[in-house]
Protein backbone atom coordinates (compact mmCIF):
# COMPACT_ATOMS: atom_id res chain seq x y z
CA UNK A 1 0.00 0.00 0.00
CA UNK A 2 2.62 2.50 0.64
CA UNK A 3 3.23 3.82 -3.30
CA UNK A 4 0.17 3.39 -4.04
CA UNK A 5 -0.98 5.71 -1.25
CA UNK A 6 1.35 8.48 -1.57
CA UNK A 7 1.21 8.82 -5.36
CA UNK A 8 -2.69 8.49 -5.39
CA UNK A 9 -2.79 11.32 -3.03
CA UNK A 10 -0.27 13.82 -4.80
CA UNK A 11 -2.21 12.98 -8.45
CA UNK A 12 -5.26 13.86 -6.30
CA UNK A 13 -4.34 16.99 -4.92
CA UNK A 14 -3.26 18.23 -8.24
CA UNK A 15 -7.07 18.32 -9.78
CA UNK A 16 -9.34 18.23 -6.81
CA UNK A 17 -7.27 19.50 -3.84
CA UNK A 18 -7.32 23.12 -2.04
CA UNK A 19 -5.48 25.61 -4.42
CA UNK A 20 -6.91 28.55 -3.70
CA UNK A 21 -6.22 29.36 0.48
CA UNK A 22 -3.57 32.70 0.30
CA UNK A 23 -0.93 30.84 2.44
CA UNK A 24 -0.39 28.38 -0.38
CA UNK A 25 1.10 27.90 -3.92
CA UNK A 26 4.57 29.35 -1.29
CA UNK A 27 7.36 28.49 0.10
CA UNK A 28 8.12 30.64 2.02
CA UNK A 29 8.79 29.48 5.44
CA UNK A 30 7.23 33.64 7.37
CA UNK A 31 3.54 32.77 5.33
CA UNK A 32 3.23 28.87 5.93
CA UNK A 33 4.33 29.46 9.66
CA UNK A 34 2.25 32.37 10.28
CA UNK A 35 -0.93 30.07 8.72
CA UNK A 36 0.57 26.98 10.43
CA UNK A 37 -0.08 28.92 13.83
CA UNK A 38 -3.54 30.83 13.04
CA UNK A 39 -5.34 27.28 11.80
CA UNK A 40 -3.96 25.53 15.38
CA UNK A 41 -7.68 24.79 16.72
CA UNK A 42 -9.22 27.50 14.93
CA UNK A 43 -11.25 27.21 11.22
CA UNK A 44 -9.89 28.34 7.95
CA UNK A 45 -13.24 30.42 7.36
CA UNK A 46 -11.93 32.23 10.46
CA UNK A 47 -8.38 32.91 9.69
CA UNK A 48 -8.85 33.93 6.66
CA UNK A 49 -9.11 38.28 7.29
CA UNK A 50 -6.65 37.73 10.39
CA UNK A 51 -3.97 36.44 8.21
CA UNK A 52 -4.70 38.98 5.37
CA UNK A 53 -4.18 42.07 8.10
CA UNK A 54 -1.14 39.95 9.89
CA UNK A 55 0.52 40.58 6.49
CA UNK A 56 -0.66 43.67 5.45
CA UNK A 57 0.85 44.73 9.22
CA UNK A 58 3.91 43.05 9.32
CA UNK A 59 4.59 41.88 5.88
CA UNK A 60 8.20 40.33 7.09
CA UNK A 61 9.42 38.05 9.76
CA UNK A 62 11.65 41.63 10.67
CA UNK A 63 8.44 43.48 10.96
CA UNK A 64 6.89 41.13 13.39
CA UNK A 65 9.71 40.32 15.50
CA UNK A 66 10.24 44.69 15.78
CA UNK A 67 6.88 45.05 16.79
CA UNK A 68 5.23 46.04 20.01
CA UNK A 69 3.63 43.13 22.07
CA UNK A 70 0.52 45.14 22.36
CA UNK A 71 0.16 45.61 18.68
CA UNK A 72 0.77 41.58 18.38
CA UNK A 73 -2.06 40.60 20.46
CA UNK A 74 -4.36 43.73 19.61
CA UNK A 75 -4.23 42.38 15.47
CA UNK A 76 -4.85 38.86 17.24
CA UNK A 77 -7.64 39.73 19.16
CA UNK A 78 -10.80 37.34 18.84
CA UNK A 79 -8.60 34.88 17.68
CA UNK A 80 -8.61 33.28 20.84
CA UNK A 81 -6.05 30.82 22.38
CA UNK A 82 -3.85 34.27 22.86
CA UNK A 83 -0.93 31.92 23.63
CA UNK A 84 -0.52 31.60 20.40
CA UNK A 85 0.17 35.33 19.82
CA UNK A 86 2.68 35.69 22.33
CA UNK A 87 4.26 32.75 21.39
CA UNK A 88 3.89 34.13 17.51
CA UNK A 89 6.29 37.07 18.80
CA UNK A 90 8.63 35.31 20.68
CA UNK A 91 9.38 33.15 18.09
CA UNK A 92 9.81 35.69 15.35
CA UNK A 93 12.28 37.23 17.72
CA UNK A 94 14.04 34.34 18.20
CA UNK A 95 14.39 33.31 14.61
CA UNK A 96 15.97 37.01 13.81
CA UNK A 97 18.08 36.75 16.82
CA UNK A 98 19.56 33.56 16.98
CA UNK A 99 19.31 32.55 13.30
CA UNK A 100 20.20 35.81 11.29
CA UNK A 101 16.29 36.03 10.14
CA UNK A 102 15.88 32.44 8.58
CA UNK A 103 13.66 29.89 9.71
CA UNK A 104 15.87 26.85 10.14
CA UNK A 105 15.35 23.83 7.39
CA UNK A 106 14.49 20.84 9.61
CA UNK A 107 11.81 19.47 11.78
CA UNK A 108 14.14 19.00 14.75
CA UNK A 109 15.02 22.27 14.48
CA UNK A 110 12.29 24.41 14.12
CA UNK A 111 10.54 22.34 17.46
CA UNK A 112 13.51 24.55 18.83
CA UNK A 113 11.19 27.53 18.81
CA UNK A 114 8.70 28.35 20.65
CA UNK A 115 4.83 27.71 20.17
CA UNK A 116 6.02 25.11 17.41
CA UNK A 117 5.34 21.59 17.77
CA UNK A 118 6.07 18.37 15.83
CA UNK A 119 2.85 18.27 13.55
CA UNK A 120 3.63 22.22 12.95
CA UNK A 121 7.33 21.88 12.52
CA UNK A 122 6.56 18.77 10.21
CA UNK A 123 4.39 21.05 8.28
CA UNK A 124 6.90 24.29 7.77
CA UNK A 125 9.98 21.83 6.62
CA UNK A 126 7.50 19.96 4.71
CA UNK A 127 5.82 22.72 2.45
CA UNK A 128 9.06 25.26 2.44
CA UNK A 129 11.96 22.48 2.72
CA UNK A 130 10.43 19.37 1.31
CA UNK A 131 11.98 17.55 4.17
CA UNK A 132 10.62 13.36 4.58
CA UNK A 133 8.64 14.10 7.57
CA UNK A 134 5.11 13.69 8.89
CA UNK A 135 2.28 15.62 10.05
CA UNK A 136 -0.14 14.62 12.39
CA UNK A 137 -2.85 17.18 13.12
CA UNK A 138 -6.32 15.96 13.76
CA UNK A 139 -7.48 16.08 9.93
CA UNK A 140 -4.75 13.83 9.22
CA UNK A 141 -5.12 11.45 12.49
CA UNK A 142 -8.70 10.35 11.38
CA UNK A 143 -7.58 9.69 7.38
CA UNK A 144 -4.20 7.12 8.72
CA UNK A 145 -6.30 5.40 11.55
CA UNK A 146 -9.46 5.04 8.82
CA UNK A 147 -6.84 3.87 5.83
CA UNK A 148 -4.94 1.43 8.35
CA UNK A 149 -8.16 0.71 10.62
CA UNK A 150 -5.69 1.58 13.98
CA UNK A 151 -7.51 0.56 16.65
CA UNK A 152 -5.45 2.00 18.89
CA UNK A 153 -6.77 4.39 21.62
CA UNK A 154 -5.03 7.76 20.63
CA UNK A 155 -5.56 9.11 24.49
CA UNK A 156 -2.31 6.81 25.16
CA UNK A 157 1.01 8.52 23.99
CA UNK A 158 2.53 5.10 23.16
CA UNK A 159 -0.54 4.41 20.41
CA UNK A 160 0.33 7.76 19.07
CA UNK A 161 3.60 7.20 18.39
CA UNK A 162 2.25 4.54 16.91
CA UNK A 163 0.65 6.47 14.43
CA UNK A 164 3.10 8.53 13.73
CA UNK A 165 4.99 5.60 12.85
CA UNK A 166 2.36 4.81 10.44
CA UNK A 167 2.66 8.37 8.82
CA UNK A 168 6.15 8.53 8.43
CA UNK A 169 5.79 4.99 6.56
CA UNK A 170 3.22 6.19 4.26
CA UNK A 171 5.31 9.14 3.42
CA UNK A 172 6.52 9.66 -0.47
CA UNK A 173 10.33 8.10 -1.49
CA UNK A 174 10.92 9.82 -4.54
CA UNK A 175 10.57 12.68 -6.39
CA UNK A 176 10.43 14.92 -2.86
CA UNK A 177 11.22 18.59 -3.92
CA UNK A 178 7.77 18.34 -5.72
CA UNK A 179 5.88 16.02 -4.08
CA UNK A 180 6.38 16.29 -0.07
CA UNK A 181 4.36 19.60 -0.18
CA UNK A 182 2.55 18.11 -2.39
CA UNK A 183 1.64 15.35 -0.28
CA UNK A 184 1.32 17.15 3.05
CA UNK A 185 -1.17 19.35 1.27
CA UNK A 186 -3.25 16.46 -0.28
CA UNK A 187 -3.37 14.74 3.26
CA UNK A 188 -4.71 18.02 5.00
CA UNK A 189 -6.80 18.30 1.94
CA UNK A 190 -8.48 15.02 2.43
CA UNK A 191 -9.10 15.00 6.08
CA UNK A 192 -11.10 18.77 5.52
CA UNK A 193 -13.32 18.05 2.58
CA UNK A 194 -13.64 14.08 2.22
CA UNK A 195 -12.49 12.12 5.07
CA UNK A 196 -14.47 13.85 7.78
CA UNK A 197 -15.68 12.90 10.93
CA UNK A 198 -19.63 12.69 10.35
CA UNK A 199 -20.27 11.38 7.05
CA UNK A 200 -17.51 11.22 5.86
CA UNK A 201 -17.24 10.71 0.97
CA UNK A 202 -16.38 7.94 0.93
CA UNK A 203 -17.50 7.75 -2.54
CA UNK A 204 -14.84 10.82 -3.95
CA UNK A 205 -12.13 9.53 -2.03
CA UNK A 206 -9.24 8.65 -3.77
CA UNK A 207 -7.52 6.03 -1.62
CA UNK A 208 -10.80 4.37 -1.23
CA UNK A 209 -9.69 0.88 -2.22
CA UNK A 210 -6.49 0.79 -0.22
CA UNK A 211 -8.96 2.02 3.23
CA UNK A 212 -9.76 -0.60 5.91
CA UNK A 213 -11.93 1.48 7.34
CA UNK A 214 -13.85 1.78 4.18
CA UNK A 215 -13.40 -2.18 3.77
CA UNK A 216 -14.72 -2.76 7.14
CA UNK A 217 -18.00 -0.80 7.01
CA UNK A 218 -17.74 1.14 9.70
CA UNK A 219 -15.04 4.25 8.95
CA UNK A 220 -16.56 6.64 11.59
CA UNK A 221 -15.63 4.42 14.11
CA UNK A 222 -11.84 6.01 13.49
CA UNK A 223 -10.33 7.50 15.12
CA UNK A 224 -10.74 5.93 18.86
CA UNK A 225 -10.07 8.35 21.46
CA UNK A 226 -11.16 7.68 25.15
CA UNK A 227 -10.07 10.24 27.61
CA UNK A 228 -12.22 13.14 26.96
CA UNK A 229 -11.47 16.26 28.69
CA UNK A 230 -14.25 17.67 31.22
CA UNK A 231 -15.99 21.13 30.60
CA UNK A 232 -16.02 23.00 33.58
CA UNK A 233 -17.82 26.40 34.49
CA UNK A 234 -16.28 29.43 36.19
CA UNK A 235 -18.66 32.65 37.00
CA UNK A 236 -17.12 35.81 36.79
CA UNK A 237 -18.32 39.73 37.84
CA UNK A 238 -16.92 42.18 35.26
CA UNK A 239 -16.85 46.12 36.21
CA UNK A 240 -17.25 47.93 32.80
CA UNK A 241 -16.53 51.57 33.73
CA UNK A 242 -16.86 54.10 31.14
CA UNK A 243 -16.48 57.81 31.13
CA UNK A 244 -18.66 60.12 28.75
CA UNK A 245 -15.61 60.43 26.14
CA UNK A 246 -15.63 56.94 25.63
CA UNK A 247 -12.77 55.79 27.52
CA UNK A 248 -12.56 52.89 29.37
CA UNK A 249 -10.72 51.63 32.52
CA UNK A 250 -9.01 48.98 31.52
CA UNK A 251 -5.91 46.54 33.53
CA UNK A 252 -3.85 44.02 31.90
CA UNK A 253 -4.26 40.15 32.81
CA UNK A 254 -1.66 38.47 34.12
CA UNK A 255 -0.35 35.18 32.23
CA UNK A 256 -1.04 32.59 32.39
CA UNK A 257 -4.27 32.13 32.83
CA UNK A 258 -7.44 33.15 31.28
CA UNK A 259 -6.79 36.27 28.78
CA UNK A 260 -3.30 35.82 30.05
CA UNK A 261 -1.76 39.09 28.43
CA UNK A 262 -4.91 41.28 27.05
CA UNK A 263 -6.59 44.46 28.84
CA UNK A 264 -9.74 43.80 30.48
CA UNK A 265 -12.57 45.11 32.45
CA UNK A 266 -11.57 44.29 35.98
CA UNK A 267 -12.58 40.79 36.78
CA UNK A 268 -14.20 39.63 39.96
CA UNK A 269 -15.37 36.05 41.18
CA UNK A 270 -18.89 37.28 42.22
CA UNK A 271 -20.27 40.73 42.55
CA UNK A 272 -20.22 41.09 46.54
CA UNK A 273 -16.36 41.06 45.46
CA UNK A 274 -16.45 43.42 42.75
CA UNK A 275 -18.52 45.62 45.24
CA UNK A 276 -16.33 45.59 47.71
CA UNK A 277 -13.36 46.90 45.40
CA UNK A 278 -15.52 49.94 44.82
CA UNK A 279 -15.71 53.31 46.98
CA UNK A 280 -19.56 53.47 48.25
CA UNK A 281 -19.98 56.77 46.40
CA UNK A 282 -20.04 54.46 43.79
CA UNK A 283 -21.48 51.35 44.52
CA UNK A 284 -25.20 52.66 44.10
CA UNK A 285 -24.35 53.87 40.49
CA UNK A 286 -24.03 50.80 39.09
CA UNK A 287 -26.10 49.10 36.40
CA UNK A 288 -26.11 45.17 35.92
CA UNK A 289 -25.88 44.45 32.56
CA UNK A 290 -27.97 40.90 31.20
CA UNK A 291 -25.32 38.03 32.08
CA UNK A 292 -24.49 35.99 29.10
CA UNK A 293 -22.05 32.78 28.55
CA UNK A 294 -18.90 32.68 26.76
CA UNK A 295 -17.80 29.38 25.48
CA UNK A 296 -13.61 28.72 25.51
CA UNK A 297 -12.61 25.12 24.42
CA UNK A 298 -12.89 23.17 27.64
CA UNK A 299 -14.61 25.82 30.26
CA UNK A 300 -17.77 27.80 30.13
CA UNK A 301 -17.52 31.41 31.11
CA UNK A 302 -20.87 32.91 33.11
CA UNK A 303 -20.39 36.59 32.86
CA UNK A 304 -22.26 39.06 34.80
CA UNK A 305 -21.27 42.57 33.76
CA UNK A 306 -22.19 45.80 35.53
CA UNK A 307 -21.91 49.09 33.91
CA UNK A 308 -20.54 52.14 35.83
CA UNK A 309 -20.69 55.60 33.81
CA UNK A 310 -18.87 58.75 35.16
CA UNK A 311 -18.44 61.58 33.80
CA UNK A 312 -14.39 62.85 33.11
CA UNK A 313 -14.41 64.90 36.64
CA UNK A 314 -16.08 62.09 38.47
CA UNK A 315 -13.52 59.88 36.86
CA UNK A 316 -10.35 61.99 38.36
CA UNK A 317 -11.84 61.88 41.82
CA UNK A 318 -12.94 58.19 42.59
CA UNK A 319 -10.45 55.99 42.39
CA UNK A 320 -11.29 52.59 40.59
CA UNK A 321 -9.72 48.82 41.66
CA UNK A 322 -7.05 47.36 40.30
CA UNK A 323 -3.54 48.49 38.25
CA UNK A 324 -5.55 49.90 35.66
CA UNK A 325 -5.91 52.98 33.76
CA UNK A 326 -8.54 55.03 31.81
CA UNK A 327 -7.92 54.28 27.72
CA UNK A 328 -9.10 56.68 25.32
CA UNK A 329 -11.26 54.78 22.56
CA UNK A 330 -8.67 55.44 19.77
CA UNK A 331 -6.39 53.42 21.83
CA UNK A 332 -8.34 50.68 23.08
CA UNK A 333 -9.88 50.02 19.54
CA UNK A 334 -6.67 48.95 18.49
CA UNK A 335 -5.42 46.82 21.80
CA UNK A 336 -5.94 42.95 22.69
CA UNK A 337 -9.14 42.48 24.31
CA UNK A 338 -11.14 39.50 25.18
CA UNK A 339 -13.53 38.63 22.58
CA UNK A 340 -16.49 39.50 25.06
CA UNK A 341 -15.17 43.07 26.67
CA UNK A 342 -14.30 44.12 22.66
CA UNK A 343 -18.39 42.48 21.85
CA UNK A 344 -19.89 44.55 24.60
CA UNK A 345 -17.71 47.84 23.86
CA UNK A 346 -19.25 47.22 20.23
Amino acid sequence: MVPAFSDQLVRWQKSHGRHGLPWQNTRDPYRVWLSEIMLQQTQVTTVLDYYTRFLQRFPALADLAAADGDDVLGLWSGLGYYSRARNLHRCAQDVVRLHSGQFPQTAAWLQTLPGIGPSTAAAIASFCFSERVAILDGNVKRVLTRVAAFSGDLASSTQERALWGIATELLPRRKLLEDMPRYTQAIMDLGATICTTRQPACLLCPVQTLCRGFASGTPENFPVKTRKLKRSAMALSLLWAERADGAVWLERRPAPGIWGGLYCFPVFGSEEDLLAALPASLQDRLAAVPPFVHVLTHKDLRLSPMRLALSAREAKVDRLPGDGAWVAREVWTGLGLPAPVRKLLG
